[in-house]
């Protein structure tokens, strides 16, 4: 361990030395020190710059530890990647054993990390099971199309992605062997892909009634403008959440012909803040990377405070999830899932340690728990409504079935 000083400012990158002999690395970014030290901690150390003392530019405040690893010895240490995560492991092996040529066009659509396609589809699909009739189970035929949607849409939001981030993607160890860093595809196949994949995209929406074709295209911007969020903003997870939970007005618009939005919209909510919180864990794993880059995240933004920011965030969702089931006349099925996904997000938050990314990683994947979760509660709470409106009317034809029988002994005859 080495130890290292209290925290002030961010400036600009100047040299990097490295101390072969020793395996440590020291990076200077004026007034930023990061040293490195192999299988072990590290410690990033920012002290005053006295060139930046009378700058009027506003510098980002850092005060923490970052576990780190030697660029001398980081291709013989296993690189912390969701694909290593056992649950996944089946999806990359499906990637390793197709065909060489195409094998860096599903890595390039993330087919062997299913877990972000899994994160756009539960928020379609609380919202498909939310429209259903109660007594109803949501409709099948609806989940699969937006199942496929998701599976799309995903990939070609990791080719844009990849396309933007493609000179900052070869300097951070996490993302240097994506296929446009490493050659296997250049600039132009990705646009072409991307191509194929958005028409693709659009097939799926014009299943759609036109008032979801037009709520799902207006969606396109988002997608296209987030990857260059993280340049300009500490706040790019708030326009993921807002992508990436579109679905939730979506699905609803598709079963029922339009939104309610006093229900849409705290669903809709609830969906962002489920994506600050559990996105910002995934950036934590970056965050020294991001720091010698200039890349912006939450993670930088809510630093230690992290898993405070994020509670706020986890009771904001929780809140809007009651409010929906409100609105949407839930049963109490639904608020016992509530519950166990508020208890779920307390746990991540609890055991999550910001500096280790493997700790970062699980919790980022746990949260495809939480959206099945909820999907299966509010599930459970049309079926339930449909009992308690069953006994609501069972009750009403009794009640005048007494009122009848009363008012014919009362009657007099002529």
């Amino acid at each position: 361990m080495i130890v290292a000083g209290s925290c002030q400012r961010l400036a600009c990158f100047t040299k990097v030395l490295t101390s072969l002999n020793n395996g440590l690395q020291f990076c200077q970014r004026g007034d930023i020190y990061v040293y490195r030290k192999i299988y072990s901690s590290a410690v990033v150390y920012i002290c005053p710059s006295s060139a930046n003392k009378n700058s009027n530019t506003k510098k980002k405040q850092l005060c923490t530890n970052y576990p780190l690893i030697s660029v001398q010895k980081r291709s013989k240490v296993p690189h912390i990647l969701l694909k290593n995560v056992k649950h996944y492991s089946i999806a990359a092996k499906i990637v390793e054993k197709s065909p060489a040529k195409v094998q860096p066009y599903m890595k390039l659509m993330r087919i062997d990390k299913p877990i972000g396609s899994w994160l756009l589809f539960w928020p379609c699909g609380w919202s498909i099971a939310m429209a259903a009739p109660a007594g109803a189970f949501p409709d099948p035929g609806m989940l699969a199309l937006f199942g496929v949607g998701a599976f799309i849409m995903r990939g070609a939001g990791c080719t844009i992605n990849d396309m933007w981030d493609k000179d900052i993607d070869k300097k951070v160890a996490r993302t240097k062997d994506r296929p446009l860093v490493t050659g296997e595809v250049s600039q132009m196949q990705a646009l072409t892909f991307l191509a194929g994949q958005l028409s693709m995209g659009l097939l799926v929406l014009t299943q759609l009634n036109w008032y979801s074709i037009v709520l799902g295209a207006s969606s396109l911007g988002l997608v296209v403008i987030y990857p260059l969020m993280k340049r300009v903003t500490y706040w790019p997870q708030l326009i993921l959440g807002m992508t990436f939970n579109w679905g939730a007005l979506l699905g609803w618009s598709a079963i029922q012909g339009q939104c309610d939005w006093t229900v849409c919209l705290p669903l809709y909510a609830a969906g962002i803040c489920w994506t600050i919180l559990y996105d910002t864990i995934y950036a934590h794993q970056d965050k020294v990377d991001d720091i010698l880059l200039g890349i912006k995240s939450t993670a930088l933004k809510f630093g230690d405070k992290t898993k405070l920011y994020l509670s706020g965030f986890g009771v904001t969702m929780i809140a809007n999830l009651v409010a929906a089931g409100y609105f949407a006349e839930q049963a109490l099925p639904y608020y016992g899932a509530v519950s166990i996904v508020g208890g779920h997000l307390l746990y991540q938050l609890y055991t999550l340690d910001i500096n280790d990314p493997k700790n970062c990683a699980k919790k980022f994947i746990s949260n495809h728990r939480v959206g099945m979760i909820l999907f299966a509660g509010i599930i459970l709470g049309n079926l339930a409504k449909n009992t308690i409106n069953n006994k609501v009317t069972e009750v009403e034809n009794l009640n005048k079935l007494e009122q009848k029988n009363i008012l014919s002994k009362v009657a007099v005859p002529l």
